[in-house]
């Protein structure tokens, strides 16, 4: 059997991270790759190269596959996408082709989860607050009391894939591990071995709450001013999902009101915050530039999976992620 025809279509800065060279070597060896590697911008200014492709490695900066991309591209059967969301991506038009299509959205969650382990272990310590300290003064600080990472309590806002990584991954310290999550059944909570709250018990009983909720119309400004309120002396809310899912202006004012409480945000909404906006200078929040996806490195694990799910497509075998109209459109 001939190797099928496929092409790299993606930003010139993510097919360096994404595919490197052994993800080329094992594409190389499964597929005919007739054309260099094409941004979104070449292949709109020479469509013609898409008439004989069958298969499309992508990520970051794909093209929009609308009607007119896939009327050049009459013989494309599969696209494995080496990024999370495709929702810039793909159309009507696409789903309507039957396109098979799978993402790396389970590779990208490992470093947010990792990352997220880091925020809430640093956080039940305090972490953050002696850095500013001591940076800030130029002076050693004494120690005061934090929870400490044993019997302290954790809550994880919602169960998908990322928030049960990190419960996963914190079993493994003497944490009391709760979490809110209205469609996960207790058989399931029971198996993660966490006990189920509301999303209002979550934030009054936490130590150190980790948002885990995807962005979707329904969860836009979820977590609100009461929540954020209701927070315990010393309580910590880190957030590496999505600036929009909380009301920033609402968290804005409880941080300033109460200095007690801390925020970690990996996200803001907008992404950067705003010029002049409180969230850089506020002595309680501490914020990285949406680190916790995904970098350098890491992004080889993406393209490793655009491999293995071809391989398998190729074989016959079950593809892992593959997608569906309506996962595409949870994902973040």
């Amino acid at each position: 059997m001939d190797a099928p025809n496929a092409l790299y279509i993606l930003s010139s800065n993510a097919f360096t991270k994404i595919y490197g060279p052994e993800e080329q070597m094992e594409i190389a060896s499964l597929c005919n790759l007739y054309a260099t590697p094409q941004t979104a911008e070449s292949i709109a200014e020479n469509p013609e190269l898409l008439y004989d492709v069958e298969i499309i490695f992508s990520g970051w900066g794909a093209p929009q596959m609308d009607a007119k991309f896939l009327a050049a591209a009459p013989h494309l059967k599969a696209v494995f996408y080496g990024a999370g969301s495709v929702k810039k991506m793909v159309t009507d038009a696409f789903w309507n082709r039957g396109i098979i299509l799978t993402s790396a959205w389970a590779a990208n969650g490992i470093p947010v989860s990792e990352f997220a382990l880091a925020e809430i272990l640093f956080s039940l310590k305090h972490g953050w607050k002696y850095v500013r300290a001591i940076h800030d003064t130029g002076a050693y600080v004494p120690k005061t009391s934090s929870p400490s990472l044993y019997g302290s309590t954790v809550a994880i806002i919602s169960l998908g894939m990322i928030g049960r990584k990190v419960t996963k991954l914190l079993k493994n310290f003497h944490l009391n591990v709760v979490a809110y999550d209205p469609f996960v059944t207790q058989d399931t909570a029971d198996k993660l071995g966490v006990r189920l709250v509301s999303l209002e018990e979550a934030f009054r009983i936490a130590d150190v709450v980790s948002l885990h909720t995807p962005l979707l119309p329904e969860t836009k400004g979820m977590i609100t001013e009461a929540h954020l309120r209701s927070m315990k002396p010393g309580a910590t809310f880190v957030n590496t999902a999505r600036g929009a899912i909380v009301d920033e202006p609402a968290m804005i004012r409880v941080l300033q009101e109460r200095p007690d409480i801390f925020a970690v945000l990996d996200v803001t909404n907008p992404e950067p915050p705003v010029d002049g906006s409180p969230l850089y200078t506020m002595p309680n929040v501490f914020m990285t530039p949406h680190i916790s996806g995904s970098t350098d490195q890491e992004c080889r694990r993406l393209g490793q999976s655009a491999v293995e799910e071809c391989r398998a497509y190729l074989e016959g075998r079950p593809l892992k992620w593959r997608l569906t109209k309506e996962m595409a459109a949870k994902l973040a």
